[in-house]
């Protein structure tokens, strides 16, 4: 496998930095053979240790031969880092790489993460984007939403709302969960009727604006996660006994018995109320999007939903080509 770390390709530093990673990688090999070893000391030499970068990069099992390859690399992947773009079949032919062979790379070899799905009923788009820049507003991006807002305003009322398609189709979906959608109310229809009561949408920042602009245009749930918070794997399932957290602008959710996303550390997303551990702020830089899609819409719809989302994050808040995926 070949690896880079996405964010230096386009350094200026960034042969300075892949040479040093390459030759690390070689020395340590030929002196020990010990590929764990040698992974820790190049990258630790080059600083991408950081607590909240990689914080299970101590302590890796040592295998031998393709096992490592396999077993370390997939974690490295998993961080969202690295790109993976070609597989051999010897230890010692690893190599990081610079800007002369960038040929081999694109945002194609890299895939938005997968969501195993334990309830039924819905469909989840998923969207991943790197490079975000998180601002509190985007005066281009208000107009936008003020638009949207207006016209939807003019298209509905509080009654006809309830009787709309996407609104029905979500509240079905929440009733197959076990969830009274009148008594927990779905994000999207809750900013639905803000809108149409002519409160107008929230101002929280570029990526979150973004999100609940789709939200209403679509009638589904959108949540939108740092990703830099969260590890895989991801399951979307009911709340456990004893499961809480944080809610954004409320108190602790107690979540048994309802739907929610949960990494190894526990619940941090619901089509009802995300919580503050995973939520966007103006330090994230990495996007998870969570589109909650009724599983009878149609895929051209989420597909479409998930472009429209990945434009408005190039757009309006600087992020890279958005990887996309829909989990069934």
């Amino acid at each position: 496998m070949i690896w880079r770390k996405s964010q230096q390709l386009d350094d200026s530093g960034s042969e300075k930095q892949f040479g040093a990673l390459r030759i690390g990688l070689l020395t340590v090999m030929k002196s020990s053979g010990n590929l764990n070893q040698a992974l820790q000391e190049s990258l630790l030499r080059l600083r991408f240790h950081e607590p909240d970068f990689f914080p299970e990069f101590v302590g890796f099992e040592e295998f031998s031969g393709v096992e490592v390859l396999q077993a370390l690399f997939e974690f490295l992947f998993s961080l969202r880092r690295f790109h993976r773009v070609a597989r051999i079949d010897s230890v010692p032919d690893i190599v990081a790489v610079g800007r002369e062979n960038s040929n081999y790379f694109s945002e194609e070899t890299r895939v938005a993460m997968e969501i195993q799905i334990e309830l039924p009923g819905v469909k989840l788009g998923v969207v991943e984007a790197d490079g975000l820049r998180v601002v509190p507003v985007d005066l281009e991006l208000a107009k936008v939403m003020d638009a949207i807002s207006e016209r939807k305003r003019g298209e509905f009322t509080l009654e006809s709302l309830a009787q709309a398609p996407a609104i029905r189709a979500v509240r079905a979906m929440f009733r197959e969960w076990g969830m009274d959608p009148s008594k927990y109310r779905p994000s999207s229809e809750a900013l639905l009727r803000r809108v149409v009561q002519g409160k107008g949408l929230y101002r929280v920042s570029n990526a979150v604006d973004i999100c609940n602009l789709g939200s209403i245009e679509t009638g589904w749930p959108y949540g939108c996660y740092d990703r830099a918070r969260i590890r895989p794997p991801i399951i979307f399932r009911h709340g456990a006994p004893g499961e809480t957290y944080e809610g954004i602008g409320k108190k602790m959710w107690h979540l048994e018995g309802r739907p929610v996303l949960a990494d190894p550390d526990g619940p941090f997303g619901s089509p009802i109320s995300d919580s503050t551990r995973s939520m966007i702020t103006e330090s994230a830089r990495e996007a998870l999007v969570v589109i909650y899609a009724p599983a009878q819409a149609a895929d051209s719809d989420v597909e479409r939903a998930m472009a429209r989302l990945g434009e408005r994050l190039g757009e309006f808040a600087g992020a890279g080509t958005a990887r996309t995926t829909i989990c069934r």
